[in-house]
């Protein structure tokens, strides 16, 4: 298991080392879809794409892990 706070999804295959450094990615990714929200405040095309690429990302994650 990667950490307490992660559980890999039923299916998922990876060693402990591995998903403790893909957990820490997420954790990166959670942290940066907050600033994300908040900054998304000020409506505009950088903005939008950076929300996309970091909903990407945890999508990506959700695949890996339970939230």
């Amino acid at each position: 298991m990667a950490s307490a706070i992660w559980k890999l999804k039923a299916g998922v295959n990876m060693d402990e080392t591995t998903a403790s450094e893909v957990a820490k990615i997420a954790c990166a990714l959670k942290s940066l879809s907050v600033y994300t929200s908040m900054v998304c405040e000020e409506e505009n095309a950088e903005t939008q794409q950076l929300k996309q690429i970091v909903d990407d990302g945890l999508e990506a994650m959700g695949k890996i892990f339970e939230w």
